[in-house]
């Protein structure tokens, strides 16, 4: 245990953000530089060393939190980037963009604030990248197998440096015109800069992997063709496909998917575009979708100057204290309020979108609603509750229902499909397809990005051992396993 008074001698603090009036100006990351480390010892020295931690059942990845927590106290770096590194390839990924269920699980949650676990794993990470402990791990020799892997998210990005580092070659395959996947192109500068996924891609190229943009499997490489040239492939390539809104009106103009807008602001940032074809500036502009995808739309357009926005959500507003039935360490559903939601705009809860209405020329104008509520399990409609609102862009954040199957990817190779049209796998991720693999949100549904990361690393040691017949990568989870928090 880093300190046995910590935990009563030091409050919960975290990462302080800049001031609203400053940070909607620019699209830089929320936080205020160098607000961590002054605190990050406290913080760590709160963690209990507990004999049971429940932190790592509710981390996916594992983590070594305690272990690291003691090495963040005694402000010894190295040591603890090489443990944070021991079980997650992209900590500065999950400390900025992961929910953090380990801190739901954190046994001093059960009557106190929880340790700040993902503040003190961004600071590691980040001091490990300042003083050079980051670098390369090229293997000591070649295996001679070759591996494909579809797919450049977090899932694709994890099996793609352990089957490097296993000694495989390894050729990373994106459709977008730059690696990342929904890094890239989903999550927004503000919630992530990006020159943080281009100092570890350039980590992976030093080490041998290999990144072809621009190409799509299914359409432009056959996927029949693909896996005759490579000795295995790992299928990373997300549950892409976005839920729709059929109501009348969806036809507007003016009415986009999260992940049409999304990207296009990013692109900006770029600088591929000066001006976003989609974009916020001067409209009302609606979110349908309470999530984390509906908070990044918020927070864009504030940053493009809307003249309103309003975040629609059908469920009722959750509660700021745990319920009966999310009892620690499962991971509740609280109240939440992101630095979009602190910037302005309005919450709605508890609604239904009934349809759209637009002007003459076919841009939507106005969204109409109705109050929803839970009548024997059910949502229904309440009668003379309907309204409208005004709507100039409406952004639809509402999931993902599975992979991509218009390009040809899962037909080519004969892929068999779960009954939520998710490729099917077995306990070592493996597809029907013998030496084909998938990790991720293609296998799994969409989910977290720890979970993504812990199925790369995992599909991972499963073509290692398909390939070598014996792994001496890390063991992995099943894709049945569930967390405490999922």
């Amino acid at each position: 245990m880093a300190d046995p008074k910590g935990f009563l001698t030091h409050e919960r603090e975290h990462a302080k953000t800049r001031p609203v009036a400053e940070r909607v100006k620019d699209w830089n990351e929320v936080y205020q530089p160098g607000s961590l480390l002054p605190i990050i010892t406290k913080q760590a020295s709160r963690c209990m060393d507990c004999g049971i931690p429940f932190c790592h059942n509710g981390c996916p990845l594992g983590n070594l939190i305690p272990e690291w927590n003691d090495y963040a106290y005694r402000e010894d770096w190295t040591a603890a980037s090489e443990r944070l590194h021991a079980t997650n390839n992209f900590p500065e990924f999950t400390g900025r963009l992961c929910p953090a269920p380990c801190e739901a699980a954190c046994v001093l949650g059960i009557n106190q604030q929880p340790v700040s676990i993902k503040n003190v794993e961004v600071s590691i990470i980040d001091q490990a990248w300042d003083n050079g402990d980051v670098t390369p791990q090229a293997p000591e020799r070649l295996s001679g197998k070759t591996v494909a892997v579809i797919g450049s998210g977090p899932a694709g990005l994890a099996a793609a440096q352990q089957l490097t580092r296993a000694g495989h070659t390894v050729a990373v395959y994106e459709r977008a015109d730059r690696i990342g996947g929904l890094l890239r192109y989903g999550i927004p500068e503000f919630k992530m800069e990006k020159r943080h996924i281009n100092r570890r891609i350039e980590q992976m190229r030093a080490e041998g992997t290999k990144f072809r943009t621009e190409v799509e499997i299914g359409r432009d490489i056959d996927a029949k063709k693909l896996r005759k040239r490579y000795d295995a492939v790992v299928i990373a390539a997300g549950a892409t496909t976005s839920r729709d809104l059929p109501v009348p009106g969806r036809e507007l103009n003016g009415v986009h998917f999260a992940m049409e807008y999304l990207p296009l602001a990013n692109k900006v940032q770029e600088g591929d575009l000066t001006v976003a074809p989609i974009t916020a500036e001067g409209k009302h502009v609606v979110v349908i979708g309470g999530g984390d995808t509906g908070a990044d739309c918020v927070g864009t357009a504030h940053r493009q100057g809307a003249l309103s926005v309003t975040q629609l959500e059908i469920m009722p507003k959750p509660g700021e204290e745990r319920n009966p039935g999310q009892p620690w360490p499962t991971f509740p559903m609280l109240y939440k309020v992101t630095s979009a939601h602190e910037e302005g705009g309005e919450r709605v809860y508890s609604v239904s979108t009934t349809h759209f209405e637009g002007d003459e020329d076919g841009n939507v104008q106005w969204l109409h609603l109705i109050e929803v509520e839970f009548k024997d399990g059910k949502l229904e409609q309440k009668p003379g509750t309907e309204r409208k609102i005004p709507a100039q862009l409406v952004t639809l954040a509402m999931g993902f229902t599975g992979t991509d199957q218009q390009n040809g990817l899962v037909e080519q190779f004969g892929l068999e499909l779960d009954a939520r049209g998710n490729v099917a796998r077995d306990a070592d991720f493996a597809t029907n397809v013998p030496g084909v693999y998938v990790a991720g949100d293609a296998g799994r549904g969409q989910s977290l990005i720890v979970w993504a990361i812990a199925e790369g690393r995992s599909a991972a040691r499963g073509v290692d051992r398909f390939l070598t017949g014996a792994s001496a990568l890390p063991a992995p989870i099943k894709p049945t396993d569930r967390a405490l928090t999922v």
